[in-house]
């Protein structure tokens, strides 16, 4: 039947050739308006992107899956205050460590790695280790602050959260009297003591010298490892020390540590003019499309001192922002310079990203022909009666491959394969969605409060750590992709389960701050680095971590185009601003750029790619392949395919230097076809024709892939741009014209 389509369409498209002619839109089967919006999304910003168009109304309670007991997931209550407990927790936070086992493994509070242990806190300015397969911040007890006499008959419990927000957490050491205020990207660590109580500040260094100023409110410590101390207080403390140790009569009130990041006397008069004000918290906020503003709260008197790291930098907006930036005050940290921002309030814009369902460019007729003969072998291989893995991950890959191939028909206008497509996506979406899928499904947990999966509620390692919220927004987003396309194509189909669709996004873009909800606060999205995380409620030495961005971006590209589907211009705007910062990211920390100084030199060297970054290290090697296998790596950045990857890849020249590093590793015993089609792909960016034939060699492609799908990219490349995506609105239209 289909080759018989193909013919069809074919001579359609050869006679077009001859004598252009108007073509009709796809009409559904089923025509109806478009869905109505959605019972539940994240909180608008202020300005949406355009008007929206509904009377309908959400129901009144959120769809939830089943709910059901996980025998895995750790008990939230040991760290978390008992005031916390009744909403969603996070899951992949920047302080998720002191929330697991013992509580005791360090987080990277920038610009110091921070350890919680036996009632006490110890900070580490870090050195890094390195070579050219690795990067590491090396954590080292430079200061340890504890209290004398602990006051709690049962110190065993080293501290309790008490609060958190975007920017920060607050610990509390009820056994000590402590409350440290813990915020990111503060060059000074506060803490609150109260019940004038005597404190401990040790070293296993050597104390060379120790100084008071006249007013007794700030010392200076010079160790015997190069590094000097200064110790604020809110009032007059009497310290005195030895060898490795300074103690102090009782005491109340706020002290404040930070290291001197520089023997030049203008980094501490700068520390001096900024320690009287001190932030408590912070929060991050979608103000409006593509713009994202922190605020601090804050104490003390006078302005308030932070760091930026080289991403905030760039997008800061100094029109926007009442700030002041310190360009020669720096720490120095693994994820760049941290360079002073005087401000409580700043404002960080990014480019728009057009979120589009087809190639950005477009492909040219001619090249339709190719393209259909492909897409028709490959719907007709669409069987979901022979589909064998139950893993939510490569099940969530096999629907969006599906999908990618109705868009792709679209973009071509070969309509009549559409049909066999939507029944595939029909036959694998509504099992898992109306919890019939035997061999797994959803569910909801409300110990943490979010989505599991059944194999996931016995068994951590199943769905790759799905069910202690490991990869998250990689699954999802997969699901999410399927479900946008097929709420496009059958109306009638997205409004039947919008209610779960918004469910399955709400788990990991959920951006209110209610207590009544039924999921954390972007699960994974981290809005200090501005990108996600993927590891879960796993205790990690070196903090969260994330492998694949391509997939991270998938995720809410998805989600965007869900929201275009659905006609909710909220979740396109917030998708849309995610996926952008993503990339940023991406193209920041994942892409090593030669002669770039972020990194060291033995590491840069040897690297175009990270392949799994972590919140205190970078790693050559990914989870399921060593160094060496560097086609994985391109790949694992790179998969899916869509059109936003055009933008992820927007560096030509980068791209150019990416493919001529992975290259010899294709000529290794083992590669898989699969891993190759992604190589010859960004190949493709900068030279059609070689990277065409060679995919058309390929005798097999990623199980998210098809040849389908590779030849549409590789028709869809126009003249690229040596360069990347940088401030001309290259990857939106409007701003294409309108800049």
């Amino acid at each position: 039947m289909l080759k018989k389509l193909k013919r069809r369409v074919l001579t359609s498209i050869r006679k077009s050739f001859r004598k252009p002619r108007k073509r009709m839109p796809y009409k559904p089967p089923t025509p109806s308006p478009s869905p109505s919006p959605p019972p539940q999304s994240p909180s608008p910003p202020q300005t949406p992107t355009m008007p929206q168009h509904s009377h309908h109304r959400p129901p009144n309670f959120p769809f939830l899956f089943p709910k059901a007991q996980s025998t895995v997931l750790p008990d939230p209550s040991l760290f978390l205050s008992p005031s916390l407990l009744s909403s969603p927790l996070p899951t992949s936070s920047f302080f998720q460590n002191f929330t697991l086992k013992n509580g005791d493994q360090p987080e990277y509070i920038h610009p110091y790695l921070i350890k919680s242990s036996l009632s006490s806190l110890s900070v580490s300015y870090p050195s890094q280790s390195h070579n050219s397969s690795f990067i590491y911040q090396v954590f080292v007890v430079d200061l340890t602050i504890s209290a004398t006499n602990k006051t709690d008959p049962n110190p065993g419990k080293s501290h309790v959260i008490s609060s958190y927000s975007d920017l920060s957490v607050t610990l509390d050491m009820p056994s000590s009297n402590f409350r440290f205020f813990l915020v990111r990207g503060s060059p000074f660590l506060t803490c609150l003591i109260t019940g004038n109580t005597e404190i401990t500040i040790s070293t296993i260094h050597a104390i060379l010298s120790f100084s008071s100023s006249n007013s007794l409110t700030k010392y200076t410590v010079k160790l015997n490892n190069n590094q000097t101390w200064l110790i604020y207080s809110s009032s007059p403390i009497n310290l005195s020390h030895d060898l490795s140790s300074i103690t102090s009569e009782g005491f109340s009130g706020i002290i404040r540590i930070a290291v001197l990041p520089d023997s030049d006397p203008k980094y501490e008069a700068i520390l001096d003019r900024f320690s009287s004000c001190y932030p408590i918290s912070g929060d991050a906020s979608f103000t409006k499309p593509f713009c994202l503003e922190y605020r601090w709260e804050k104490k003390g008197w006078g302005d308030l001192l932070m760091l930026a790291h080289p991403l905030h930098l760039r997008l800061l907006s100094s029109k926007d922002s009442d700030v002041t930036v310190l360009d020669d005050f720096k720490y120095n940290s693994i994820d760049g310079e941290l360079v002073g921002v005087v401000g409580d309030s700043w404002v960080l814009k990014t480019d728009p990203v057009s979120v589009t369902w087809h190639s950005i460019k477009g492909i040219k007729e001619e090249s339709y022909g190719e393209i259909v003969d492909a897409l028709v072998k490959d719907v007709e291989g669409l069987d979901s009666s022979a589909i064998t893995t139950t893993s939510s991950y490569f099940y969530g890959k096999l629907i969006a491959r599906a999908a990618r191939l109705a868009l792709i028909a679209e973009e071509v206008n070969f309509l009549d394969v559409i049909p066999t497509i939507r029944k595939f996506l029909k036959e694998t979406i509504d099992p898992w969605l109306e919890g019939t899928f035997g061999g797994n499904g959803f569910l909801h947990d409300d110990k943490w409060g979010g989505i599991v999966t059944k194999q996931g509620l016995t068994d951590s390692g199943a769905d790759f750590g799905f069910g202690i919220y490991n990869d998250h927004h990689y699954h999802l987003g997969y699901f999410l992709y399927g479900i946008a396309v097929l709420a496009k194509v059958d109306p009638a189909w997205g409004r039947k389960y919008r209610s779960q669709a918004y469910s399955l996004m709400a788990d990991f873009m959920n951006l209110g701050r209610r207590s009544n909800s039924n999921y954390t606060r972007l699960r994974c999205f981290d809005l200090y680095k501005l990108h996600s995380w993927a590891g879960g409620l796993t205790e990690f030495a070196d903090g969260r971590n994330q492998e694949s961005t391509s997939e991270a971006v998938n995720a809410y590209y998805s989600a965007a185009l869900m929201g275009l589907a659905y006609g909710d211009t909220h979740l396109v705007a917030t998708g849309s601003m995610l996926a952008a910062l993503e990339i940023h990211a991406a193209q920041t920390w994942w892409h090593v750029k030669e002669g770039d100084k972020l990194y060291t030199e033995d590491f840069t060297g040897e690297n175009r790619l990270v392949g799994v970054l972590w919140a205190s290290k970078r790693d050559s090697g990914l989870w399921f392949a060593p160094p060496a296998w560097k086609e994985c790596r391109l790949g694992i950045q790179l998969l899916p395919l869509l059109p936003i990857s055009e933008v992820l890849f927007s560096d030509v020249g980068f791209v150019r230097k990416l493919v001529n590093w992975t290259l010899p590793a294709l000529g290794r015993e083992g590669v898989g076809e699969g891993w190759k089609g992604f190589v010859y792909a960004l190949e493709g960016i900068y030279d059609k024709e070689i990277a065409l034939e060679k995919i058309k060699n390929l005798n097999d492609h990623d199980d998210g892939n098809t040849l389908t799908n590779l030849l549409w990219w590789i028709h869809s490349r126009g003249d690229e741009e040596e360069g990347g995506w940088e401030g001309g609105g290259k990857f939106s239209w409007f701003g294409y014209y309108c800049h």
